[in-house]
């Protein structure tokens, strides 16, 4: 089974990524991922607009431009020409799409900052991936990116696709309606737990949480919009693959894995 994974991250090392780290960081995944047929991935892009931060072997990855805590704290740091530098991305092929961090910003997905954003994405058709659920940072504010914000977003720009990363966890059963509601809403399946040192352990421990994350993915039934993706640096692809795999029914895996995201990306040239 091919895998695309379609939610991970090139962490810069110092506040900058230094052309030998990045190396290393790409090598790293081609030696994961061969063995499990992961051909692809999308990396969320982190800290910086410049173009010349997103240059990745086009063969292994695309990438989203992101609008993180950095650039936008309270609206207050916004860089010039804003959605000039985003445009300059997404007319680059390598760039699949844009990420927005609403709850590090502190600013709405429905405050007029984002509408030209979303003109941009509709007009190149490509999706916005959205921070979604708990954050990493105690400062960040829940309230912006809870599903129910999201929902906001969609209803209202309805041209644009957008993509509920962590299927809005730990708010499970808002992310469902979400997606359910709203057919230009998909959702990735990242960063929902961290790198656990025994998985079958972790499944005995965590059993409610388990059956939760099953129960609603389940109830909502839109397997043809739900991506597989890691988070990875923070587990191991081998490991998180297998994750995923018990939370989805088998018939559903090479859409989950694989076909959803090629479409939702727009990842040309993939073979199936």
């Amino acid at each position: 089974m091919k895998i695309i994974d379609a939610h991970l991250h090139i962490f810069p090392d110092g506040g900058a990524v230094p052309a030998a780290c990045q190396a290393e960081n790409i090598s790293a995944l081609r030696r994961l991922w061969e063995p499990l047929e992961i051909i692809h991935g999308v990396v969320m892009g982190n800290r910086s607009l410049a173009l010349e931060y997103h240059n990745y072997p086009a063969d292994l990855l695309h990438y989203c431009v992101g609008l993180d805590g950095r650039m936008l704290t309270d609206g207050e740091t916004t860089p010039p020409d804003l959605d000039g530098q985003v445009e300059a991305h997404l007319r680059r092929e390598l760039c699949c799409g844009i990420k927005l961090y609403p709850g590090y910003n502190k600013v709405s997905l429905s405050d007029p900052l984002y509408r030209p954003i979303y003109e941009l994405a509709q007009f190149y058709q490509k999706p916005v991936a959205v921070h979604m659920g708990l954050t990493v940072f105690p400062r960040a504010h829940l309230k912006y990116c809870h599903p129910l914000a999201l929902d906001e977003a969609a209803a209202d720009h309805p041209g644009v696709h957008f993509v509920m990363c962590h299927f809005g966890n730990p708010f499970l059963e808002s992310a469902a309606a979400v997606l359910v509601k709203n057919p230009n809403v998909s959702a990735d399946l990242s960063g929902l737990l961290e790198d656990p040192a025994d998985l079958d352990a972790w499944f005995r421990e965590q059993s409610g949480y388990a059956s939760l994350l099953r129960t609603w993915l389940a109830a909502a039934g839109c397997w043809d919009r739900l991506l597989y993706g890691s988070d990875w640096p923070i587990v191991g692809p081998e490991k998180y693959v297998s994750f995923i795999q018990r939370l989805v029914p088998p018939e559903h895996w090479e859409a989950v894995f694989f076909e959803n995201a090629l479409r939702v990306y727009g990842l040309r040239g993939l073979s199936r």
